[in-house]
């Protein structure tokens, strides 16, 4: 099962969460969950981040982090 702080974090590089500081702290656990199906959107999108798509292996990481229930 995912963890936030082991699994999804440092998916986030520090140029991520600069980028989206305007909308919410991707460092955050809380901020990311509450955020997290715009998130998986843009992600599964390839629309975040902006300078190139995640793997197709990261964005289902974070998709089961979401469906593993968001542990922290």
């Amino acid at each position: 099962m995912p963890g936030f702080a082991q699994d999804i974090l440092p998916l986030f590089r520090e140029k991520d969460v600069k980028s989206m500081a305007f909308a919410f702290d991707l460092r955050a656990h809380a901020e990311v969950r509450a955020n997290a199906d715009s998130i998986y959107e843009s992600l599964a999108g390839g629309n975040m981040p902006c300078d190139g798509a995640w793997t197709p292996e990261r964005v289902a990481l974070f998709r089961k982090w979401m469906d593993d229930g968001y542990q922290p």
